[in-house]
């Protein structure tokens, strides 16, 4: 329903919730365009692991009570299509202009909050 291009390299549905009984879906303009910049700089596919949360869904996650995912600002991105390390990929997120960016063992965390935040959860 959500297959949709909305960027050179991003679909509507890339972004949906993944609860099994919703297919609701939000982006943050400034997000797609700094992530359609991070595409475009590290010339891979991006897989996005987590992005839009309706209440629910990050209940169930156990996502953060004023996740910013639920804003559809931020996005979980797979490291595995990644050719750089995941310090490399912070520095170049914070160059784009990433805002929140957090370090996990698979995935990076990175959201457009407003102000500067970063953590190390691994």
């Amino acid at each position: 329903m959500n297959d949709i291009q909305i960027s050179k390299n991003f679909k509507l549905s890339e972004f949906e919730c993944t609860h099994p009984d919703h297919n609701h879906v939000q982006v943050d303009e400034v997000l797609l365009e700094r992530l359609q910049k991070l595409r475009d700089t590290l010339g891979v596919p991006l897989i996005i692991n987590s992005a839009y949360r309706c209440e629910l869904r990050n209940r169930q996650v156990g996502g953060a009570l004023n996740s910013l995912h639920k804003e559809g600002k931020a996005v979980d991105i797979s490291l595995r299509t990644i050719p750089i390390g995941i310090n490399e990929l912070e520095e170049l997120a914070e160059e784009i202009g990433f805002d929140g960016i957090g370090k996990y063992y698979t995935f990076i965390h990175l959201d457009v909050r407003g102000y500067r935040a970063r953590w190390d959860n691994r």
